[in-house]
């Protein structure tokens, strides 16, 4: 096996470790976080009905200006998917890291949120 198939068995694993205990309701949709080296992306999905409520990114137009990797544009992703989802009217969520760690841009994007008003 290769060094990057192993390290992608290994990140499979990580992800699928958190999504055993993660499951979101209608009542308390998954805010999933998924991070690349140049954009990171938050999604508030419903998973018994299967559909994203609400979704930011910094792909977007409106985010993409300055640099789109680093911990200050991930906490103005975390404020953007915050109040689109309140605009649907969810409040609570369950946070869903993915394979990555609870580090960098992905606890600013979480930080950002819950500043913004989500609970989890």
């Amino acid at each position: 096996m290769s060094k990057e198939a192993h390290l992608h068995a290994l990140r499979q694993r990580r992800h699928s470790r958190v999504r055993r205990k993660v499951a979101g309701t209608p009542e308390r949709p998954r805010l999933a976080v998924f991070r690349s080296n140049r954009h990171i992306v938050a999604q508030v999905i419903d998973d018994v009905a299967g559909r994203t409520i609400a979704a930011a990114s910094t792909i977007e137009a409106g985010l993409r200006t300055g640099s789109t990797g680093n911990v200050s544009a991930a906490a103005r992703v975390g404020e953007l998917v915050a109040a689109r989802a309140k605009e649907k009217g969810v409040d609570k969520v369950v946070f869903d890291r993915g394979s990555s760690r609870y580090h960098g841009r992905v606890a600013a994007l979480a930080e950002a949120a819950r500043a913004a008003g989500l609970e989890f």
